[in-house]
């Protein structure tokens, strides 16, 4: 299962900030698929820990961002428009800022990525 995250309302980085992500439960990994205004690497790894989703970069397990609420581990958990509070902590030093998660959209469908790169294939 794959859901679409549209990350926003981190005002004090920027008015306008937002980040889409796909997440794939199965692999616990995460696409970026559109950003303003928020910095993160092209894809990464995701973990969960008492019941929030954390999105970390694709070679470490500190997170960028903590989707709260947001459980991957629960069966059947999320459906669309769901939401939550994200915790942005990928700027280092500073205080978190708060901003809001929600699932777009929910895919149930098995398909191949369309990006080798993404499934682990860092070599094409």
């Amino acid at each position: 299962m794959r859901l679409t995250i549209h990350l926003d309302t981190f005002d004090r980085i920027n008015p306008m900030a937002f980040v889409i992500l796909w997440l794939d439960k199965e692999t616990r990994q995460w696409s970026r698929e559109g950003h303003l205004g928020l910095e993160l690497p092209e894809w990464g790894t995701l973990h969960v820990d008492c019941g929030n989703t954390l999105v970390c970069g694709p070679h470490d397990s500190t997170p960028t961002c903590v989707l709260e609420g947001l459980d991957l581990n629960a069966p059947g958990s999320s459906f669309e428009g769901e939401t939550g509070r994200a915790q942005w902590c990928a700027n280092k030093g500073q205080a978190l800022m708060s901003g809001q998660w929600h699932v777009q959209c929910i895919d149930t469908e098995c398909i191949d990525p369309e990006s080798s790169f993404f499934a682990g294939d860092e070599t094409r």
